[in-house]
Protein backbone atom coordinates (compact mmCIF):
# COMPACT_ATOMS: atom_id res chain seq x y z
CA UNK A 1 0.00 0.00 0.00
CA UNK A 2 1.43 3.41 -0.90
CA UNK A 3 2.25 5.80 1.94
CA UNK A 4 -0.33 8.29 0.57
CA UNK A 5 -3.91 7.27 -0.19
CA UNK A 6 -5.99 8.59 -3.05
CA UNK A 7 -8.33 10.19 -0.49
CA UNK A 8 -5.44 12.02 1.19
CA UNK A 9 -4.14 13.29 -2.14
CA UNK A 10 -7.60 14.42 -3.27
CA UNK A 11 -8.06 16.28 0.02
CA UNK A 12 -4.62 17.93 -0.32
CA UNK A 13 -5.39 18.89 -3.94
CA UNK A 14 -8.92 20.00 -3.05
CA UNK A 15 -10.34 17.73 -5.74
CA UNK A 16 -13.93 16.77 -4.95
CA UNK A 17 -14.88 14.50 -7.85
CA UNK A 18 -13.41 11.25 -9.11
CA UNK A 19 -12.88 12.29 -12.75
CA UNK A 20 -9.09 12.47 -12.38
CA UNK A 21 -8.53 9.63 -9.92
CA UNK A 22 -6.39 7.65 -12.39
CA UNK A 23 -4.12 10.66 -12.92
CA UNK A 24 -3.85 11.29 -9.19
CA UNK A 25 -2.98 7.62 -8.56
CA UNK A 26 -0.25 7.87 -11.21
CA UNK A 27 1.12 11.04 -9.62
CA UNK A 28 1.15 9.37 -6.19
CA UNK A 29 3.08 6.42 -7.60
CA UNK A 30 5.58 8.64 -9.41
CA UNK A 31 6.08 10.97 -6.44
CA UNK A 32 6.51 8.03 -4.07
CA UNK A 33 9.14 6.51 -6.36
CA UNK A 34 10.96 9.80 -6.62
CA UNK A 35 11.04 10.31 -2.84
CA UNK A 36 12.11 6.69 -2.27
CA UNK A 37 14.95 7.07 -4.78
CA UNK A 38 16.01 10.33 -3.24
CA UNK A 39 16.21 9.03 0.33
CA UNK A 40 17.28 5.48 -0.50
CA UNK A 41 14.38 3.83 1.33
CA UNK A 42 11.29 1.86 0.40
CA UNK A 43 8.42 3.58 2.14
CA UNK A 44 5.75 1.66 3.99
CA UNK A 45 2.51 2.79 5.51
CA UNK A 46 2.72 4.72 7.74
CA UNK A 47 5.63 6.72 6.38
CA UNK A 48 7.18 9.54 8.41
CA UNK A 49 5.28 12.82 8.11
CA UNK A 50 8.06 14.78 6.33
CA UNK A 51 8.25 12.14 3.60
CA UNK A 52 4.46 11.99 3.27
CA UNK A 53 4.38 15.76 2.88
CA UNK A 54 7.16 15.60 0.29
CA UNK A 55 5.06 13.14 -1.73
CA UNK A 56 1.96 15.32 -1.43
CA UNK A 57 3.91 18.40 -2.49
CA UNK A 58 5.29 16.62 -5.54
CA UNK A 59 1.80 15.36 -6.41
CA UNK A 60 0.37 18.89 -6.07
CA UNK A 61 3.15 20.49 -8.10
CA UNK A 62 2.80 17.90 -10.87
CA UNK A 63 -1.01 18.14 -10.81
CA UNK A 64 -1.09 21.92 -10.95
CA UNK A 65 1.62 22.18 -13.60
CA UNK A 66 1.03 18.94 -15.52
CA UNK A 67 1.58 20.68 -18.86
CA UNK A 68 4.87 22.29 -17.78
CA UNK A 69 7.02 19.19 -17.13
CA UNK A 70 8.55 17.60 -14.03
CA UNK A 71 8.45 19.53 -10.73
CA UNK A 72 11.82 20.55 -9.27
CA UNK A 73 13.15 18.37 -6.48
CA UNK A 74 14.29 21.59 -4.77
CA UNK A 75 10.64 22.13 -3.86
CA UNK A 76 10.77 19.27 -1.38
CA UNK A 77 14.50 19.13 -0.62
CA UNK A 78 14.09 20.46 2.94
CA UNK A 79 11.69 17.60 3.70
CA UNK A 80 14.06 14.95 2.30
CA UNK A 81 17.41 16.10 3.69
CA UNK A 82 17.24 14.32 7.04
CA UNK A 83 16.24 11.03 5.39
CA UNK A 84 19.08 10.79 2.87
CA UNK A 85 21.46 7.87 3.12
CA UNK A 86 25.11 8.32 2.32
CA UNK A 87 26.05 6.66 -0.97
CA UNK A 88 29.62 5.72 -1.73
Amino acid sequence: MPPITLAEARLFLRVTDDAEDDLIRLLIEAATGRVEASVGLVLADPAPAPLRLAILMLVAQAYEHRDAGEPPLSLVEPWLASWRRARL
